[in-house]
């Protein structure tokens, strides 16, 4: 069965680098906000073309602590609105309401699935005072018409880039085009430790300091807290690792355009519609999401040709327990969305074979089967 992600094949192309990272951590005797950090930071705020990095616990703390730092800089407050695009993993939502505001959902721009400044007019409101655009699968958002109604609207812009580490828009990474952005480096990711991590971007010197506060109790002096704040730090042995894996980012995003281009190219069965890619070169393929309105039999029927699959996401937030009172919301792309998305295996590294067997199997898929 080819998994829709190797993790132990991904790792063990690092796997000398990696232990010499980590044995290194062990014999520093310091374990946590260390000289490891310190370095990640840097290389990674200079990756994306920002000027400050805050490694965080996860991703999910990632995009809630930018939240809260807003409000402790007064330019939040509780009940303030964020829009969101409606078919997202839940942890957009949950930084939102975890952080005291609002979510307004909202049904994505149907090409490319993403936040689109001409359908979310319609839900500004005198409460609105964050845009969160999530570059999902691995593509960045149509940022300049975004930014531009942002600032026309003095709205805060924070970016959910959890899946987009290294995409571009013209010449600009993600993580550099809002006020400030969310990683994570949850083991899957394009970037991914060996455990659960998170990074904040961001060229405001005064979210920063805040976030550096927020991220280690609400203090920057030891016993001493300024902020009420939470424990969320990268620890030394994630960073150390992160630091190695970075290196190999910009060939690993290679290989998955070429993955990518490879099913675009081969995968030719009317049944199934395969993603749009808005500009040239910018998707980092995270996931190669396809579409089949009979998205289940599909996944059987590749199942039984040896290729693994995966649904993101099965069920939006809206139709979450947790959310509930969200139901009622007309979303029907979302809903459509849910009801019709297959990831197909992707990674950097499938072997060509395994790709070929991958295409091969789509083209075998009739309904009927």
């Amino acid at each position: 069965m080819i998994p829709v992600l190797d993790l132990k094949a991904v790792n063990a192309r690092y796997r000398d680098a990696l232990i010499a990272a980590c044995t290194a951590v062990i014999d520093s005797g310091w374990y946590i906000t260390g000289s490891a950090l310190t370095e990640f930071e840097a290389q990674f705020a200079a990756y994306c073309g920002s000027d400050h990095c805050i490694g965080v616990g996860n991703g999910l703390d990632a995009l809630a602590l930018v939240l809260q730092a807003w409000k402790a800089l007064g330019r939040l407050r509780d009940g303030d609105e964020v829009i969101v695009p409606a078919n997202t993993f839940i942890a957009s939502v949950l930084a939102i309401t975890q952080s005291g505001l609002r979510p307004v959902l909202i049904d994505p721009d149907p090409d490319h699935f993403g936040l689109s400044a001409a359908q979310l007019q319609p839900h500004l409101t005198p409460r609105t005072r964050v845009l969160m655009p999530v570059h999902l699968y691995g593509q960045i958002e149509g940022m300049p018409p975004l930014m531009a109604l942002a600032r026309h609207r003095n709205l805060l812009v924070l970016e959910d880039a959890a899946q987009a580490h290294g995409a571009e828009m013209d010449g600009r990474r993600a993580g550099t085009w809002g006020d400030a952005a969310g990683f994570s480096f949850y083991p899957g990711k394009n970037l991914g430790a060996l455990g659960d991590g998170g990074a904040i971007t961001t060229s405001d010197a005064a979210l920063a300091d805040t976030l550096r506060s927020l991220r280690n109790y609400g203090s920057q002096t030891k016993y001493v807290h300024e902020l009420c704040g939470v424990n969320s730090r990268l620890d030394e042995l994630q960073a150390a690792m992160l630091s190695v894996k970075l290196r190999g980012l910009d060939a690993d995003t290679e290989r998955r355009r070429r993955v990518a281009a490879a099913y675009t190219a081969g995968i030719c069965n009317p049944h199934i519609r395969l993603p749009r890619v808005g500009q040239a070169g910018s998707h980092v393929w995270h996931l190669y999401v396809v579409r089949c309105v009979h998205r289940d039999a599909l996944q059987r029927h590749l199942a039984a040709q040896g290729v693994g699959t995966a649904i993101h996401y099965p069920t939006p937030p809206h139709r979450q327990n947790a959310y509930a009172h969200l139901a009622e919301q007309p979303l029907p792309l979302t809903e459509q969305l849910s009801r019709e998305v297959l990831s197909l295996p992707m990674g950097p590294a499938l072997t060509d074979a395994e790709v070929a067997q991958v295409i091969e199997a789509c083209n075998r898929f009739t309904p009927e089967a």
